[in-house]
């Protein structure tokens, strides 16, 4: 099986969803089912259908993230520097609007684009690797084709 990498934070947040689901929602959805079941004719009963098919999705999602933790390669971007890569945080500006924004290159299970946290996977994130201060950096996205400049990278 292939590592699958993230960040401290990513792998942190992804054992706590992992956590609350096992202790908290499991439990909570098996008791939901005991009393949708003591409400009678089963086949009928919408609120023991829901809760089964919540039970399906909670129990789905665990074996996800069980999955994904135990093939984690969890890397620490403080102890990395040069060119662009996994962890880097940059700031870009558009050349077309000199819009700044600010990236974190990320794992997909921790990616988060309205957070600042970029998918390693996405265009944008694929053009940067290998880039440094000052580069003019050409996307293609689904919105047509992108300029940005490179103006800062920092590994915290």
């Amino acid at each position: 099986m292939e590592k699958i990498p993230m960040t401290r934070a990513g792998h942190t947040a992804l054992e706590a969803e992992l956590k609350q689901l096992k202790s908290v929602e499991r439990p909570a959805i098996i008791k939901a089912i005991a009393e949708a079941r003591e409400h009678g004719d089963l086949s009928e009963n919408a609120e023991y259908h829901s809760a089964k098919e919540k039970q399906s999705f909670i129990e789905g999602r665990i074996k996800e993230l069980e999955g994904v933790i135990s093939l984690a390669d969890v890397i620490d971007p403080a102890k990395m520097s040069g060119p662009i890569k996994f962890g880097a945080t940059v700031t870009l500006v558009d050349e077309d609007t000199d819009e700044e924004k600010t990236y974190q290159i990320v794992g997909e299970y921790e990616a988060r684009i309205e957070d600042g946290l970029l998918n390693i996977k996405s265009p944008i994130a694929r053009a940067l690797i290998g880039k440094e201060e000052g580069d003019s950096v050409e996307v293609r996205t689904p919105g047509g084709e992108k300029s940005y400049e490179v103006l800062k990278i920092v590994y915290a």
